[in-house]
């Protein structure tokens, strides 16, 4: 049972939802006034990008034997999918949040993208840093900037957030999909990134 509810965890926070929550999360709490066709078009513009396009590479790449598994579960199987996250991530820099509309948003995904290199390079290096905590633990930095910047309360977020991290974690292990050691770099590999581009938005 506890098997399966951890398996669960780890599906249901999957890496490729992460982008998405921190655009619906920043939409949610903006005190800024933005348009509902604008808020909708960059949802569905990300919601394509970000989920429905790498499913379908994915797929793509388990036809040609590029991947086994959608845990990515060696370091070689990672490189092809990471590049493809990269420049899916500069498309959206430089398509859909522009630095001019919404530079919150533009510097989160900026921080995604060098999460994502970051990871690329480990990955060459051939040590595999859990993609799992990259994700959530960048939506997490940027959940506590925004309640800054914004001046609002999400203390009931951030006591979520920090159980979900748990959860993450613990799953990983019960899997053994990781070590201990590839989820703590995972974690600051999410969340270095977001910290110090705080320097340009916040």
């Amino acid at each position: 049972m506890i098997h399966y509810l951890l398996k669960s965890i780890s599906y249901i926070f999957h890496p490729l939802i992460m982008p998405m929550l921190g655009v619906i999360f920043y939409f949610s709490k903006t005190p800024r006034f933005i348009p509902e066709p604008v808020m909708k078009a960059k949802v569905f513009s990300i919601t394509i990008l970000t989920i429905i396009l790498p499913i379908l590479l994915y797929f793509l790449l388990k036809t040609i034997k590029r991947v086994e598994s959608l845990e990515l579960k060696t370091t070689k199987e990672r490189v092809i999918p990471l590049l493809l996250s990269a420049l899916i991530m500069v498309l959206i820099l430089k398509r859909v949040l522009p630095y001019d509309e919404i530079p919150e948003l533009y510097y989160f995904y900026l921080g995604i993208l060098f999460s994502t290199l970051a990871c690329l390079v480990l990955a060459f290096l051939k040590f595999k840093a859990s993609i799992h905590m990259i994700g959530s633990a960048g939506f997490f930095m940027f959940a506590v900037a925004l309640s800054i910047h914004f001046k609002i309360n999400i203390n009931g977020t951030i006591a979520l957030m920090c159980i979900i991290i748990g959860a993450i974690a613990t799953s990983r292990l019960h899997l053994k999909a990781h070590r201990s050691s590839e989820l703590l770099i995972g974690f600051f590999v999410g969340l270095l990134p977001q910290l110090i581009l705080l320097n340009y938005w916040l």
